[in-house]
This record gives structure tokens, sequence and C-alpha cells, in this order.
């Protein structure tokens, strides 16, 4: 319960092994869950909302199997208030300008990325957009401070006690 949680929705399971191996850095501290499609992701959103656990960052691939995309995906997280605040970041090689466009004005896309990514990028990608979250969540920052940005971790707990 209280669990910080990564979500890597990715169909291709070679592709989905990658990225896990990219965010496994923060495996000490933050749960890493996979879904091979849409209705899986839910059912994994749904199981860490059961757990009174925070989805703090999905990473989405736009081209799933069955009829609905990535970014049908983001835009619905976004509508619901108890995902709105989840950062989210789009891993693709097939999203069209369209779909773009719809991923960044409906669904708040956080970051986009292609088809082959750095893994380096995609981690301080994740780690800045995990660091707002437990911010702007206000989760314990002292908790991450070795896995996120520690020094704006700090200045964030450092803030919460001044007074305005």
């Amino acid at each position: 319960m209280d669990e910080l949680v990564i979500l890597v929705v990715e169909d291709e399971p070679e592709v989905r092994a990658e990225v896990v191996r990219d965010v496994e850095a923060f495996a000490g501290r933050i749960r890493v869950e996979q879904a091979d499609d849409v209705a899986d992701a839910r059912t994994a959103i749904a199981e860490v909302e059961d757990a009174g656990d925070h989805l703090g960052l999905i990473i989405v691939d736009h081209r799933l199997p069955g009829a609905e995309t990535g970014v049908d995906l983001l835009v619905s997280l976004k509508s619901k208030p108890s995902t709105s605040a989840v950062r989210a970041v789009l891993l693709t090689g097939q999203a069209g300008h369209q779909d773009t466009i719809r991923a960044i004005n409906e669904a708040g896309l956080d970051h986009y990325f292609t088809k082959p990514w750095d893994p380096n990028d995609l981690t301080a990608v994740s780690v800045r957009l995990l660091t707002d979250y437990v911010i702007g969540a206000g989760l314990d920052p002292l908790r991450y401070a070795r896995e996120l940005d520690g020094p704006r971790l700090m200045a964030a707990f450092a803030d919460r006690g001044r007074p305005d």
C-alpha cells in the first residue's frame, strides 16, 4: 500500500522488456508493472488504485492490439480525477501527426519518444516526471530521494514546512 508505480504498456515482448530494463533502476522503491494492451493496462491501473498505490508514470506505445490505442488510454486517464495527475510518456514508432497532437492537447502528454530511443534519455525523463509526480501528489519526498531528483525533492520537503 502507498507504493509509487510505473506502468509500461507495450505489446511487443522484446520492446517491453527493454523499457522495463531502462526503468529498473527505480525498482528498489518504485514498482514497475507491465501490460500488453489497453484492456490489460486498465486492469493494472484498477489494481494499483484498489491497493491504495500511486500510478506516477505511464510509458505507453501508441499502436496496441484491440480497438483502443495508447493515445486513447492516455486521454481517458487524463479525464478521470483519480488518474489525471499521472505523468505520461508516449514511446512509439507509429503515431501519426494527428495522434501526437491529440496526445498533447487531450492527454497532457509529458514526453514523446520515437523508437528506437536512447535508454539514458528515457531514464532521465522518468526521473524528472516521477519527481514532478511525487512533489505534486504530496508524497513523502524522503522516501524517493535516492532514486529520483534528490535536491528537488529536498527543496520541496523544506518548502512544506515554510509558512506562506
